[in-house]
């Protein structure tokens, strides 16, 4: 057997032993639907062509352009205008690669352009040469619509929802933890990358970590995250936090927070210190909204990673409820459950409403087993695939839904209209009362 194949197996069975998440489901009593196939993308350009092309917002009027290309003579420079094939400015950026056991990355380029228009086509070109892709700026005021789609990963399920995603314009999309699902294993990344690139590189998406990320191996990776920091820059620098898993970004009147489940999260870490500081400068009457997500659902009447998510809860929850968040999303759990405003296990108008979304279409297939009877702070549960759409059409109102996949059509399975903290006058003036507890 070849030494370098003998070295990868070796490496993917190590690391499914001590770190694979298959290990924590067997530890619970729930049953998952048949997953659908692996969708393995291979690269059909050149070497010096780009692949795995994704933007992300980066700081005000600023979009960051990243790419990898096997060639690693590729200048890091981005070309870019407001015609097809007419490129009026040019900006050279910076350009990594890593290394893991017997793999090695090709060269990642990451290139900050702007300032730039709001809700503006831009067409650009990466290193000089190849296709022509192109983006859309986000809006600067209301209306702006979020797709939102947690544990995605690369299967035939993950083609079906991005098919869907796709099938309607949006602006941005939010991903709360559990891209590729490589596992350590290097090649899926690229794998990935490339079959999100039609849609990645012509919207922005911000995405955190989640526990598939994590890819520690004892002694040898102790930290972790080299291949997600690597390849998936977010703006953590722009927002004042040091560590590219948790940052914050405004948007189109609405404050979103990125945060990390897989980092240190109680009082005395840096994230938490970050987060305080973070939320008591958001100015509410120039961003009314204000959005949290994570990977570890804080609240979840579903069987699988039942009470993963609590020690977070109780380091940040009262950080969340005093600066009045109005939504915290979540993945890890393959299932989809929205819940009531919520504060401290008991329904509080004053609290965010929780929504679990870890149904994009990740290989392990769903969380088949709901806790009965079902709580009353859980409004609606469903174990399918699919994305949802979080639409804010003015500073107090807001459209979500959740459109579960049925292979050719999306359909809506639940919606609801929500409405801006800052319109409750009780949640500004006084202490709320509780109700139901979880």
């Amino acid at each position: 057997m070849d030494q370098k194949l003998l070295g990868l197996l070796l490496v993917s069975f190590f690391f499914f032993f001590f770190n694979s998440p298959y290990s924590h489901a067997a530890k619970n009593n729930y049953i998952r639907q048949p997953p659908r196939k692996l969708v393995l993308t291979p690269h059909q350009g050149s070497k010096s062509n780009p692949q795995q092309v994704h933007v992300s917002l980066a700081g005000k009027d600023h979009m960051r352009i990243s790419w990898v290309t096997e060639d690693k003579h590729v200048e890091s420079k981005v070309e870019y205008g407001e015609q097809p094939g007419n490129y009026n400015a040019v900006v050279t950026g910076e350009s990594t690669r890593y290394e893991y056991f017997f793999y090695t990355s090709g060269k990642i380029h990451h290139v900050k352009i702007g300032p730039l228009e709001p809700a503006t086509t831009y067409y650009y070109r990466c290193g000089g040469q190849g296709p022509e892709f192109s983006f859309k700026t986000p809006p600067v005021n209301f209306p702006i619509e979020f797709a939102v789609v947690g544990d995605l990963g690369q299967t035939e399920w993950t083609a079906s929802t991005l098919a869907h995603v796709g099938s309607k314009d949006y602006d941005v999309f939010l991903l709360p933890g559990d891209l590729s699902y490589a596992d350590a294993q290097q090649p899926l990344w690229d794998s990935f990358g490339r079959l999100v690139e039609p849609y990645a590189s012509s919207r922005p998406w911000m995405v955190t970590e989640g526990n598939h990320e994590t890819e520690i191996f004892p002694i040898i990776y102790p930290h972790g995250f080299k291949a997600y920091n690597a390849r998936w820059q977010m703006p953590y620098r722009e927002s004042g936090s040091t560590s590219n898993l948790y940052y914050s970004f405004d948007v189109a009147g609405i404050h979103i927070l990125m945060l990390g489940s897989y980092t240190n999260f109680d009082k005395k870490s840096a994230q938490y210190g970050w987060l305080v500081e973070d939320l008591a400068n958001v100015d509410r009457e120039k961003t009314p909204w204000v959005v949290v997500l994570l990977h570890a659902p804080w609240y979840n009447t579903n069987s699988a990673h039942k009470g993963e998510g609590e020690t977070m809860r109780k380091a940040m929850e009262e950080v969340l409820y005093k600066a009045r968040v109005d939504v915290v999303f979540a993945g890890h759990v393959h299932a989809y459950e929205r819940f009531t405003r919520i504060y401290d296990n008991k329904a509080d108008q004053c609290g965010p409403v929780y929504i679990t979304i870890g149904d994009g279409g990740n290989q392990e297939g769903l969380a088949m087993d709901f806790e009965e009877p079902d709580s009353p702070l859980s409004l609606y549960r469903e174990p399918s695939f699919g994305h949802g759409r979080l639409r804010m059409l003015d500073e107090t109102r807001a459209h979500w839904s959740w459109h579960r996949n049925n292979d050719t059509d999306a359909y809506v399975a639940d919606e609801v209209w929500l409405h801006g903290l800052t319109t409750n006058p009780a949640c500004w003036d006084a202490t709320p009362s509780t109700k139901d507890e979880f």
